[in-house]
């Protein structure tokens, strides 16, 4: 076929426009279709268009997920961790519509790990000379900036992580200069601005963002840890206040004989 041959989505059968091709490993996909996968799924060209299908059904169960969501708790400001605690599952996502967006609904079972990451940008100040020249000051001087992410390891068919940004725009925390009785820069938490006195307060407002959404997802984990570890446990035998039977409780706490509550 030509480059320039008319083509076809192999998933929905609609002609696919100029600019309009999502190429997979095996054909081409359309780009109405391509905006339904996972916005954290990043292989699809490496996909057949067998797993691009596959998600797509994926992706049109879990609108039943994101119906039956309901939010106990929000982290974050732009991008959101959402929990629903009553249900152990979660969300991350921008969208104010959830019925529109459906974000991925997850098991806190498949959180792995949670990661904050602070990227720091430093660039150097100049001046101008007498000549029109742009010239260091003496000592150098930097402007800082920052910005926050955080990455949720997972286990999922179509994605291994969920790595966003808690600020819009980057926090800049001002000028200093670097000379020798400043002893230089050693981490990127020794920002400028902490030491200038600029722009600290919404450093650290997204510094205990990020903090409190890995604490979160931490949780997560350490609660599936706690409820395996019990399940794992070997079970000790009580005598059943109801029946005064010699027991070993059940997943439920109850009495294998009479059913009733072991443990009150």
């Amino acid at each position: 076929m030509g480059l320039f041959d008319k083509k076809y989505c192999d998933i929905c059968g609609s002609k696919i426009g100029l600019l309009g091709n999502r190429k997979l490993e095996d054909g081409n996909l359309c780009k109405d279709c391509a905006k339904k996968l996972s916005p954290w799924f990043s292989e699809r060209r490496h996909s057949t268009k067998a797993s691009i299908q596959e998600q797509l059904n994926y992706r049109e169960a879990n609108r039943e997920a994101v119906a039956a969501f309901h939010t106990t708790r929000s982290l974050g400001k732009n991008t959101k961790l959402l929990l629903d605690e009553d249900n152990r599952k979660f969300m991350v996502t921008s969208a104010s519509n959830l019925s529109e967006a459906n974000p991925d609904v997850l098991d806190y079972n498949q959180v792995t790990g949670c990661d904050l990451e602070i990227d720091e940008n430093r660039s150097e100040k100049k001046r101008t000379d007498k000549d029109g020249k742009q010239v260091s000051y003496v000592p150098p001087r930097y402007e800082y900036s920052y910005n926050f992410y955080v990455t949720i390891q997972v286990n999922h068919p179509y994605f291994d992580d969920m790595r966003f940004q808690l600020n819009g725009s980057s926090v800049h925390t001002g000028e200093t200069s670097m000379g020798a009785a400043s002893g230089g820069w050693t981490t990127n938490r020794a920002a400028a601005g902490i030491r200038a006195g600029m722009g600290v307060t919404e450093y650290n407002e997204y510094v205990k963002m990020g903090n409190e959404i890995k604490r979160a997802v931490d949780g997560m984990r350490n609660e599936i840890r706690r409820e395996v570890r019990a399940q794992s446990a070997p079970k000790a035998a009580v005598t059943c206040p109801w029946c005064g039977a010699t027991t070993t409780p059940d997943a439920s706490g109850c009495c294998e004989y009479c059913g009733g509550s072991v443990n009150g």
